[in-house]
């Protein structure tokens, strides 16, 4: 499937049952309601989709069934987040056999590449598959910038499409942009700055708040591109406390409480994660509720969606 690097694509949690297996039940839950909201994408074995803890069979248990269950409707895409470029080179490979459309990159794990390096790295795997890729630019939490300069040479492989833009500075869309045009479609990776990055010219969004209230997040972009900004800025004001659970080291259990909230999910994490407990529990409970108390009425977004496709 051609990947459009455009609209809300959820970077969907990993759901386990209590004794630690992967509930594909309860996946599937979330993926249709995600689906049922209009989602564009599925991203899974992000930072969200608990990536480290997950076995090697795990992520292509994950691929095959997200497949099975979009049917073709809309793409799924796999993140690789290795420490050697020949298991990232492997990862791929694997992504494309399961059926995933596409692929999410993280820099090199672990290793401090330079910017030779890193750019050898995302060069290697990129000409050893077909499949459209997006690099996941991350330098806050991953240690590792792809600059304006790096994208240069990154895009002499067409298959590296699409950036999910992380670096928390706003102006960096302007420059993708002034300097690439259309050549680099580019999400927002930070749900706390997406609106503000659709209005700056991002075509999409990789979203986490998402995985818990799907409706709103759709709402916010179709708006957005559609030019009703007022609109989209009234849900994302409502969003924006719920939309904080996002940027904490606790994202995970955060986010897979508000969706327990929601009935699309469950609170059970990986170990070493725990889930939360005492004050520090009750507080994120206290904003989702609050959240859910007084959660917008929506318009019928879904009509705008062939106008901003």
């Amino acid at each position: 499937m051609k990947i459009n690097w455009r609209g809300v694509m959820p970077a969907v949690t990993t759901k386990f049952t209590e004794d630690d297996q992967l509930d594909l039940e309860l996946f599937e839950t979330n993926i249709r309601a995600q689906m049922d909201a209009g989602v564009h994408g599925i991203i899974l074995g992000g930072t969200l989709g608990e990536a480290s803890t997950l076995e090697d069979d795990e992520k292509r248990i994950l691929v095959r069934k997200a497949v099975e269950v979009v049917e073709g409707t809309i793409p799924v895409i796999i993140n690789i987040a290795e420490q050697t470029t020949k298991h990232a080179i492997l990862a791929a490979q694997k992504a494309k056999e399961d059926g995933a459309s596409g692929l999410m990159m993280l820099p090199p794990m672990r290793y401090k590449a330079d910017d030779r390096e890193t750019v050898e790295y995302y060069k290697a795997v990129a000409n050893s598959t077909s499949l459209p890729i997006m690099v996941y630019n991350n330098p806050v939490d991953y240690g590792i910038e792809v600059t304006l300069d790096m994208f240069e040479e990154l895009i002499t492989c067409d298959n590296i499409q699409a950036v999910k833009e992380s670096t928390r500075d706003l102006s960096n869309i302007t420059r993708l942009k002034n300097r690439f045009g259309n050549r680099i479609q580019i999400l927002s990776g930070v749900d706390t700055l997406a609106l503000e990055s659709l209005l700056m010219g991002a075509d999409g969004w990789v979203a986490g708040l998402v995985c818990a209230f799907p409706k709103e997040t759709v709402a916010i972009y179709e708006l957005a591109k559609a030019g009703r900004t007022d609109e989209a800025i009234a849900i994302y004001r409502w969003f924006l406390p719920l939309l904080e659970l996002d940027i904490n080291t606790k994202l995970v259990q955060n986010i897979k409480l508000a969706e327990v909230a929601t009935g699309i999910g469950s609170e059970h994490v990986r170990a070493p994660r725990l889930p939360l407990i005492g004050e520090e529990r009750a507080n994120v409970l206290q904003i989702i509720e609050d959240g859910l108390k007084s959660r917008p009425s929506l318009p019928n977004y879904k009509v705008l969606q062939t106008a901003t496709a």
